[in-house]
This record gives C-alpha cells, sequence and structure tokens, in this order.
C-alpha cells in the first residue's frame, strides 16, 4: 500500500555504490571535484529548439500570407495549416538541431572549465535549452558568470506523490458508450508516464485487447523502446510504444544500486506500473490477488498507447535534473498527455514558485501541445500544502469512490469491532477461541525480553504450536509495520505454520494517525485501525482469562470471537469524500507563502483505495509482493484518473489546447456526493471523517472528475502560452527569471495580467481591494444555445456578472464580465460560484474563491 502519512518526513533511503566511471572532460587538469560538488541545471540564453521552431513557423505563415494577398488580392478567409511541433525527433531539423546545441553545452564548459574535471550529465534542447552537470560550487559561479547562461540552479529530489472506478465515475454507460464503447476509448492518443517504470509482462499491457484485436500505430509517436537485460526486445509492442529510463543524476551522485533499481525502464518499485494501468490499462483483466478474484481492470482510455519515461526509483526517488530529460523526451517522441505522479520534496525557492526546472519544462510542454496532469501531493490537510503550482498544469486531488472492503470481528460478549483486510472468513457462525501472542510464547518469562517484538508474530520458533493450533492468534501492529521492518505476510506464514485457525491484529497505541489500507490475506484475518477499538479487544481478552490463584499462570483461555470475511465489496459509502492526505489550496506563489491568484487543485479523482496493476519485482508495498494487483491510495492514484479522461476528450477533440481540455475537465465537475449532499474533505489524520466539513474550491478545485460532462462541455475557456508569459511577467520581480528560462523580455511585453485575469474556468483573488473586474472569453463548441447565468457570491463580497443571458451561435466567442466588490474587512476566505445554463442541458460551473477582502 502507499503509506501517504510518510512522505511528509521527505526521507529517502540512500544506498552508496561508488561514483560511477562517467567520461570526465577531456581535459587532463589536476584539480578533482572536491566534496561540495553537486548537480546543477543550467538554463541558456539561447531559446530552446520548440520556440524557435514555433518562431519559425510563425514568420512562415505571414510570409505565405502576404504570398497569396500579393497574387489573388486580399484573401481574408485564407488560413495556413498550422504545424504542430510534434514527433520531432523524425525530422533532419530536429537531430541537427540537438546535435549543435550538445555540441555548444560542450564547449561552454570546456571554456569556463579549462583544465577541471567535471560531469556532464544532459544536454536538453527541446524544451528548454540548457544542459545538467556534475561540479563544484566554485566551478558553478564560474559557469553563472558566463553571458551565455541565463539560470543556474541547484538540482532538487522529487517524490512519488482498477477495477471499480471507471464504474463509479459512470464510463460504461456514460463516456464509453458515447464515443463507440471500451473498445475504442482513448484510440490512438499516447499517455507519457513519468514515473517509476512499468513491468511489460503484465497483462494490462498486452499489445491485443480482450477481444484480440491489435491496437494501431500511432503515426504521430515516435518514441522507442530501449532493449536491456531487464528489458529484452519485444518487451514494447503496439500499446506500449515507447519505454525509457533516466538516472544520470542519481548516478553521479553515487546513490544509484542497479540491483534493486534496474537501469532500464523496468518498473523495481510497482508505483509506476500501477499509475500507467489505471489511465490506460487493457479493459477485462483479472484482478487476482491471494487466489481471490476481486473483478474484471481496466484502464479509464483502455485503448490508449502508453509511453514510459522513468525517472524515479524505490531506493531514493528521483532528481529534477532525471525528470526535465524525462520531460524534454516525451516532448519529442510526440506524446499527447503527460501524467506525473510526482511532486518536488520542497517549495521552489525564488520570486514565485513557477519558476523552476520542472515547471518551465512542463510550460513548454505545454506550448507543444501537451496537456499536462500532476498529482497534488499527500501533505494535507493543512492550507498551502500544495505541490504543484503553476496554472499550466493540471493538478489533481484525491477523493474516495464508495467501494469499500471492511470485515468485522465478533466477540463472544456481542460486541462487533470494524475492522479492515482482505481475507477470508471463520467458518459461519462459529466462535474460535482467542490467543495472544506473548501468551502463546514457548518460554514465557525469558522470550519476551529476549525479543521484545515477540508480539508482532514474525518469528516462527518463539511460538508454542500446541497452544495456538486452531485458535484465533493476537498480534501486535506496531510502528515497525509501519517502517517496512515487520509485516503481516511474515505474521500470516507464521501464522499459518502454527496451524492458527487465523490472526487478529490490533492498533499498537504508539501508531498514531496512520491510515490502514485493506491488506490480502490467505487466511481468515483482520487489522483493527482504530487503538480505541483496540482496546476494547483487549480488555475483552484480558477478562475472560483464567488463572492460577497461586501461581497467575493462564489456566483457560476464554475469550472466543469470529471474523467476517473482507473480500467482498460493499458499496454503500457516501461518496466522494475529499482525503485528509490530499494537499490543500490556496495555491501558494512563493517561498514567503504568499498567495497566488490560481486556484489549486483544478480537480480531484478517485485516489483511495484503487487496484492497480503491480510489478512482478515490486516490494514497494510488503503486503502486495509477488501478486499482480495492488490496491494503493495517494493523490498518485488521482493523477492518472484525469490522465485517462484527458485522452477521451483528446480522441474526441484533436484540436483542443491543453487549456480547452483542462476547461472541459473543470466546468463540467461534480459538486454533490453520491447521495445527493455537498462533498465532504477530511480536515485530520486522527479520526478523520469525525473532522469532516463541506469541501471547498482550496480541497476540490472545481468539484469531482465527471468523465461523460466532460466530452461535451457546451462552452470552453481557452488560454495562450502568450498569455502565461504575460502572468508571468506581471509578477513583482519576475522579469530576470522570465528572461532565464524563456529568453523573453518583460519591458517589451505589451502589457501584463494577474492570475485572475488568465481565461481559467475558476477567478481566484487573493486580494480584493474594494472592487476588481475580471474577464472570461467562452467559446461555444457545441450548437447554438442561449444561456441565463446564476451567481451565489463568496461571503462578504458583492458580485455581479454582464450579460446576466446570451445566445451564443456554435463556434462563436462571448466576454464574460464579472464585478467583484468588497462590502466589509476580512481575511478570511470565502467562495462563490457562477454557473452558466444553456437551454440545451449544458451547465458551466466557475468557481469564485476570494481570500483577504478590503473595502
Amino acid at each position: 500500500m502507499r503509506r501517504v502519512l510518510m512522505v511528509n518526513s521527505g526521507v529517502f533511503l540512500l544506498f552508496c555504490v561508488g561514483l560511477l566511471s562517467n567520461t570526465l572532460a577531456q581535459d587532463n587538469g589536476d584539480s578533482d571535484i572536491n566534496s561540495t560538488t553537486s548537480v546543477y541545471i543550467v538554463t541558456m540564453r539561447q531559446a530552446p529548439t520548440l520556440h524557435l521552431f514555433q518562431q519559425q513557423e510563425a514568420v512562415r505563415r505571414v510570409r505565405d500570407k502576404n504570398h497569396q494577398r500579393s497574387r489573388h488580392g486580399d484573401t481574408s478567409t485564407f488560413t495556413t495549416p498550422k504545424l504542430q511541433p510534434r514527433n520531432m525527433s523524425k525530422s533532419r531539423y530536429w537531430r541537427s538541431r540537438r546535435s549543435s546545441i550538445a555540441q555548444a553545452h560542450d564547449s561552454l564548459l570546456r571554456d569556463a572549465l579549462k583544465g577541471e574535471k567535471y560531469i556532464k550529465l544532459y544536454s536538453f534542447h527541446y524544451l528548454i535549452n540548457g544542459f545538467a552537470v556534475f561540479v563544484s560550487s566554485q566551478q558553478a559561479e564560474k559557469l553563472s558568470r558566463r553571458s551565455e547562461v541565463a539560470n543556474i540552479v541547484l538540482d532538487f529530489s522529487v517524490r512519488t506523490a482498477t477495477t471499480y472506478t471507471p464504474q463509479f465515475m459512470g464510463l460504461p454507460k456514460g463516456a464509453w458508450v458515447k464515443e463507440g464503447g471500451y473498445e475504442t476509448a482513448g484510440e490512438g492518443i499516447v499517455i507519457g508516464f513519468i514515473d517509476t517504470g512499468i513491468d511489460p509482462t503484465h497483462p494490462s499491457f498486452n499489445g491485443t485487447d480482450a477481444s484480440q484485436r491489435q491496437y494501431p500505430i500511432p503515426n504521430h509517436f515516435s518514441g522507442v523502446c530501449e532493449v536491456t537485460p531487464d528489458f529484452p526486445s519485444g518487451s514494447c509492442n503496439r500499446k506500449l510504444v515507447g519505454a525509457r529510463h533516466f538516472a544520470q543524476s542519481a548516478i553521479t551522485r553515487g546513490i544509484f544500486n542497479s540491483s534493486e533499481d534496474y537501469a532500464s525502464p523496468f518498473d523495481g518499485d510497482g508505483h509506476g506500473t500501477h499509475t500507467a494501468s489505471i489511465a490506460a490499462g487493457n479493459h477485462g483483466v483479472s484482478a487476482v490477488v491471494s487466489g481471490h478474484n476481486f473483478g474484471s481492470a481496466s484502464g479509464i482510455a483502455p485503448r490508449a498507447h502508453i509511453s514510459v519515461y522513468k525517472a524515479l526509483y524505490k531506493s531514493f526517488g528521483g532528481f529534477a535534473a532525471d525528470v526535465v530529460a524525462a520531460i524534454d523526451q516525451a516532448a519529442q517522441d510526440g506524446v499527447d498527455i503527460l501524467s506525473l505522479s510526482i511532486t518536488p520534496n520542497r517549495r521552489p525557492p525564488g520570486v514565485a514558485t513557477f519558476f523552476n526546472p520542472l515547471d518551465m519544462a512542463m510550460l513548454s510542454a505545454v506550448k507543444a501541445g501537451i496537456f499536462v496532469v500532476q498529482a497534488a501531493g499527500n501533505t494535507g490537510p493543512s492550507p498551502k500544502s500544495m505541490s504543484s503550482f503553476s496554472p499550466w498544469i493540471f493538478t489533481v486531488g484525491a477523493a474516495t469512490h464508495d467501494r469499500v472492503y471492511s470485515n468485522s470481528i465478533t466477540l463472544g460478549n456481542n460486541v462487533t469491532i470494524p475492522g479492515v483486510g482482505l481475507a477470508l472468513p471463520t467458518d459461519e457462525g462459529k466462535m474460535f477461541t482467542l490467543i495472544s501472542a506473548v501468551d502463546a510464547l514457548k518460554n514465557k518469562s525469558s522470550a519476551v525480553d529476549k525479543d521484545m517484538y515477540a508480539s508482532e508474530c514474525q518469528d516462527y520458533d518463539s511460538f508454542d504450536k500446541e497452544l495456538v493450533c486452531g485458535n484465533l492468534l493476537i498480534c501486535s501492529y506496531s510502528i515497525r509495520f509501519v517502517l517496512g521492518l515487520s509485516t503481516i505476510k511474515q505474521a500470516l506464514a507464521v501464522s499459518k505454520n502454527l496451524s492458527a485457525k487465523g490472526v487478529v491484529f490490533y492498533m499498537d497505541p504508539y501508531v498514531l494517525n496512520f491510515q490502514i489500507n485493506p491488506t490480502p490475506m490467505d487466511m481468515p484475518g483482520i487489522i483493527i485501525p482504530s487503538p480505541e477499538d483496540s482496546k476494547v479487544l483487549l480488555k475483552y481478552y484480558n477478562s475472560t482469562l483464567e488463572r492460577d490463584g497461586t501461581t497467575k499462570e493462564i489456566v483457560r483461555f476464554g475469550g472466543v470471537a469470529a471474523i467476517t470475511g473482507g473480500q467482498k465489496a460493499n458499496f454503500s459509502d457516501r461518496a466522494p469524500k475529499i482525503m485528509y492526505y490530499s494537499a490543500r489550496g490556496p495555491d501558494p506563489q512563493d517561498s514567503s507563502l504568499n498567495d497566488a491568484d490560481i486556484l489549486k487543485p483544478n480537480l480531484v479523482a478517485p485516489g483511495n483505495s484503487i487496484w492497480g496493476a503491480w510489478s512482478s519485482a515490486a516490494t514497494d508495498s510488503t503486503e502486495f509482493e509477488g501478486e499482480s494487483f495492488a490496491m494503493m491510495s495517494g493523490t498518485s492514484m488521482a493523477a492518472p484518473h484525469v490522465a485517462g479522461v484527458a485522452a477521451l476528450i483528446k480522441q474526441k477533440f484533436r484540436k483542443f489546447s491543453p487549456a480547452a481540455i483542462a476547461s472541459a475537465l473543470s466546468t463540467t465537475s461534480i459538486l454533490f456526493d453520491n447521495k445527493g449532499e455537498e462533498i465532504m474533505a477530511q480536515r485530520a489524520y486522527a479520526n478523520p471523517d469525525q473532522s469532516m466539513t463541506p469541501a471547498t474550491p482550496f480541497d476540490m478545485g472545481n468539484g469531482f472528475v465527471n468523465a461523460t460532462a466532460a466530452l461535451d462541455p457546451g462552452l470552453i475557456f481557452d488560454t495562450s502560452f502568450e498569455d502565461y508569459m504575460s502572468f508571468l511577467c506581471g509578477i513583482n520581480g519576475s522579469a530576470p527569471a522570465v528572461f532565464n528560462y524563456t529568453g523573453k523580455n518583460c519591458l517589451l511585453s505589451n502589457a501584463t495580467i494577474t492570475g485572475s485575469d488568465l481565461n481559467l474556468p475558476s477567478i481566484t483573488v487573493s486580494r480584493l481591494n474594494n472592487t476588481r473586474t475580471v474577464q472570461r472569453l467562452m467559446k461555444n463548441i457545441a450548437g447554438n444555445e442561449t444561456y441565463s447565468v446564476g451567481l451565489v457570491p463568496p461571503f462578504g463580497v458583492l458580485m455581479k456578472a454582464s450579460p446576466t443571458q446570451f445566445s451564443i451561435a456554435s463556434g462563436e466567442t462571448k466576454l464574460l464580465s464579472v464585478t467583484l466588490k468588497a462590502k466589509k474587512n476580512s481575511s478570511i476566505a470565502s467562495f462563490g460560484t457562477i454557473k452558466l445554463f444553456g437551454n440545451m442541458g449544458h451547465i458551466v460551473h466557475i468557481p469564485v474563491s476570494v481570500m483577504v477582502k478590503i473595502r
């Protein structure tokens, strides 16, 4: 299971394998790379290939248009088809450009660091022009003084952040049916995954679907598959169309363990296999775990293609330099969608959170037409815990669905205690004797002293088999289980060897605020996750023991219990609700935690207790080792759900920009749960269901993903790359950073805008000083329709809209003006909504968030 509470610590296990013998600079100098060496990401002033390509295309279009006018007079209706800068790796221009930029990087390093040693890890040329290099701090300073260099930053670490969810999201009777069924859902779309790799042998990624139909070849894609001993020839097919790995930053640091991390696209962790299957796994794959079939699995877009860019590893996580290299390659290969279930380990420094190599690379990816999805992070529920910052990135938080696997234990005093565990039941209607592990030790007087962890049931030799045989063994779930030092699987093996009828885990009181997901058990068993309920069990057990009056030895175990099975799901839970660990807004604009005028997260999707494919070599969750499917939780699982829906939208609307896809997803979202009530959000780690209040846009963005409605949004709000640049230039003190990353001179900009002026499907104002008017440009992609405007103003704010009613023809655009006026001073965030009701059934939802109000 993904232990979502542990990610807050940001701790990685580091395995030192020594600095590998990468080729050093050709100059033979006496100076060694000293102890202060690190990996740095260097950005050049010259524009990257993508930007130059589009500039050249713009010039060409103007030239062609003028040429047409000179030949035929004014032809205002003439347009030259815009060439998409995709699939660049097949072009001669791409190859020559890549070579010349790499040579320029090498020349700079030779000139700047004459006679010194260094290791260049990557040359980036497509999305950003720069390179990653392993140098000392003094050498980094030398590079920063070069006129060719725009920016240099220290590399930083990053971390990782379905059988039923397609049904919960309404796909079988909704989105899939509308577009021809699951047999074609996502066909022709390539989703790129920046993650821990993939297990190509898993049936979720076979080159033929359940009907034995081959996948088409995506002609716009030019990615390749690495061939290594771990990832042999033939691993890829028409489904899995690309696979590479990126680890130079980790290798150079000396922390790459090839025996565990696999120097190939193969997934030794499980996370990447899981996320890829959620978005685009084949339809109709049986999810069998511990010999029990939990249903047929399917990705959200089961006919979409998968390309994998492995940049994270199980033993240490990952580094930004490797991730940027992966993003750059994915864009060159021609992916349509990028899914990143990863987040940085720290908030980026500088004038704004948006200015960091990851977000800037993703901005260029968006410019190339790629829709980018990122997990919000598992650092909730505190405000401003967001780990995905920029408006061009679609950020996804985690919510529940209504399927629950729960079992219970009924004690001899008729008290029933709820628990978790994908376990078998005890014989129906029959009670069995309870015996604590400590009371089942062979030598009770000394064994506990020798093994203070005996209660965890990890050592078969410690126990008296005659005492345990046929009974329910009680074991403790301690902090060692959380850390992976003890495992459920080992306790089950010990219990089976002792011929126990079943096993009961109670929660050690020192394990605080830890969510236990259902765990597979191949015998009757239960985990009691509540410390309070665990006390009830132990109190009953101790009260039923009969002891010798003199020796105080136990002479009879009087407690009995029966365990119900946990393998059968029920679908009665109120859902969705926002999980406590899902990172929250408001979006922090800078390291001082000033608020951005950008709504984050953008949306929430199923992220808790999600079945997905599991790598055959995965050890990320010991409970699922050796299984082909695993149940995981986190915003990591939510993001690929949205990536899959985005593939369905892209399949239908091939010319949609990334912002248009984001708009379709956002404005059609669901605001109420399956009981017709407001979506609730958990507010605390401990007893999260007892701390819930109605979710706000800072918890769920626009709402819960609605796959069917997103395919027919009615109106869309589009945003261009130039709009994002005007926004970045509008940030106080940002001009140097903008120039460093993009080469754009903000002083030459005609106008700048704030975040609230971006044409987003939401309105966020961090500081409302008296009155503010914002505008949104809407485009009708449906038939002719008449809309009426409904307003629910934020508390303490007067809100007006113009027009209040309008008719809009198919393909036409309309401007909506919204005026916000503070009615009183307040520093408490308040929320409202704008809804556009079309007479043809479309409903467009725009959340409004106002933080500080000054009258």
